[in-house]
């Protein structure tokens, strides 16, 4: 029974801690690692009420550290599979039923338990997990999932808002109601804060989920389902489950209560989901709602009225943050022929200077990429434009799989707009960059319009407004994330909600009320308080 109107207002984004040197956050965290490399941990699914272990364990290791066990998650089957939906369907309707201010304050509490309890945890489990340094871990595993949680919250309390107008004598209101099934949650391992949004966002519209997480973000993954079980998650809401995909799909595109799927990965499997899905349309209780954020060929264009050391930080930074392992990362830049060197210069600056290794050494700007596959994937990349006349790496190019999956940052300059490191997604450490002649700055836009199947990311940096307004129209359609003078990555929940089109999937835009609509399903209500008893109306009476 609701007994009145809660206010969940606009939330601030949680600050950024900065680590400095003397800070108490930089000391509880270091100790958070120490702890957790210490200690060997045996990772459980999360079934309905149950900690699942099967037995067939696979070993986590640090991506920096390779011959380290962090632990071992047991891996499911698709008895498994059935198992988390059938739990998500026994708590469907007692969650749907659950008032909204005792869901609202589930997640809320959960937001606060990372901000305060385990903030060090989460950081330091996507720090080991996934070799993320320490200012890339905050941001996201600490603040964007606080900030999804929060803002979520908010969005949500909006949108139940919305209602129709109502005439003499009726009474109308929609009920935002969740999906008539589950929800189906495919997160990767690159953001913690998108494993944690993806199933949390569904669950707060009241639907029931299951979450697969990538294999390589299961450790900070499991450390986030803990933090909503002591939030008071009731069991079987979300079902935490370590499967293979075509296992998981199998199982979940198959059953007549698939409602939905909330997915973050690559264009490929989306687009296999997606035909999957259109196939078995005949078998299902209702159209489902297919939500994707996929790939990026993220671009840089730089205008000739732009400062060089503007272009060079924020490709600096926008390339080679985590390792280029972001969506949104720079990987394609356009560079006028009139400060191309200069720019050069300070990019091969920039990364000789990079201090690379381990995510405990916190002077460390470049860690480790995810797994060997990754590693073989860019190194390939790389030899190939080693060998390539229409390229020419610039700086960088060291590959080490010794000790860890150590990339150096690379940039390849190409002779070839179209040169194939210029179009294709890497999802590594490395950037190409093209000099065009400073003259063809509208023609170089129609090139980056026309090079890629993506549209996530892009940005122009210019000081000449003309040609900042250019661009941004030029390139509309290019990037539904658009920066004017910054990297292409950074996006914050809230301020710039995230999500492309194209071959970058669905432009949902995770961050915004636009995403929590794709996990609700509205119906109107109209109430007439003095129905007629007669079928007549008064255009049938002549007198």
């Amino acid at each position: 029974m609701s007994l009145g109107y809660f206010s969940y207002p606009l939330p601030a984004n949680e600050p950024v801690l900065n680590y400095a040197p003397g800070t108490p956050e930089k000391s509880t965290l270091k100790k958070t690692l120490a702890e957790l490399k210490n200690e060997e941990a045996d990772i459980p699914m999360f079934i309905g009420n149950k900690e699942v272990r099967t037995g067939k364990k696979v070993a986590i290791h640090p991506p920096h550290e390779k011959d380290h066990v962090l632990g071992y998650f047991h891996e499911g089957n698709e008895k498994h599979v059935q198992q988390a939906i059938d739990a998500a369907l026994a708590a469907r309707e007692a969650w749907a039923n659950t008032s909204w201010e005792n869901r609202a304050n589930i997640f809320l509490k959960a937001a606060d338990l990372i901000s305060t309890k385990y903030r060090s945890y989460m950081n330091g489990t996507t720090m080991l997990g996934q070799s993320k340094n320490a200012y890339q871990a905050e941001i996201d595993s600490a603040c964007e999932i606080i900030d999804f949680l929060k803002f979520n919250v908010h969005f949500l309390s909006e949108i139940y808002k919305q209602q129709p107008i109502s005439s003499a004598g009726i009474h109308n209101r929609l009920e935002w109601r969740p999906l008539e099934g589950f929800v189906l949650a495919v997160t990767p391992f690159n953001f913690t804060a998108i494993g944690g949004n993806l199933p949390s966002s569904a669950a707060l519209c009241g639907n029931v989920v299951v979450w697969k997480p990538a294999y390589t973000q299961i450790y900070s993954a499991q450390m986030f389902m803990r933090i909503l079980k002591e939030a008071g998650l009731p069991d079987g809401v979300i079902n935490l489950i370590y499967v293979d995909g075509p296992v998981l799909g199998k199982i979940c595109f198959s059953h007549r209560d698939f409602a939905g799927v909330h997915f973050t990965g690559s264009t490929a499997v989306f687009n296999s989901m997606w035909k999957t899905i259109g196939e078995n349309i005949p078998n299902y209780k209702t159209y489902p709602r297919i939500v994707g954020e996929t790939g990026g060929k993220d671009f840089v264009i730089a205008h000739k009225s732009a400062n060089p050391g503007v272009v060079a930080t924020a490709l600096l930074r926008g390339a080679f943050e985590f390792q280029g392992q972001k969506c949104s990362a720079a990987s394609r830049a356009y560079i006028p022929d009139n400060i191309a060197d200069e720019v050069k210069k300070k990019l091969i600056a920039g990364v000789k200077s990079f201090k690379m290794g381990s995510v405990e050494d916190f002077s460390n700007f470049i860690n480790a990429v995810i797994d060997e596959k990754s590693f073989n994937k860019i190194k390939g990349y790389i030899d190939n434009a080693r060998k390539d006349k229409k390229a020419e790496i610039i700086v960088g190019g060291k590959c080490d799989s010794s000790k860890g999956y150590f990339i150096q940052p690379t940039v390849i300059e190409a002779k070839d707009p179209k040169y194939v490191t210029m179009c294709e997604e890497i999802f590594g450490p490395v950037l190409t960059i093209y000099v065009y002649k400073a003259n063809k700055f509208k023609e170089t836009l129609e090139l980056v319009n026309n090079t890629s199947i993506y549209a996530l990311t892009g940005s122009i940096i210019s000081t000449d407004r003309a040609a900042v307004e250019l661009a941004t129209s030029a390139l509309r359609n290019a990037a539904g994330n658009f920066y004017i003078n910054d990297k292409p990555t950074g996006a914050v929940v809230g301020q710039q909600p995230f999500g492309g089109a194209r071959a970058s999937g669905t432009n949902d835009k995770a961050g915004s009320m636009l995403n929590l609509y794709r996990w609700l399903s509205a119906r109107t209500i109209k109430e007439t308080f003095n129905p007629p008893v007669d079928y007549g109306y008064p255009f049938m009476q002549e007198k």
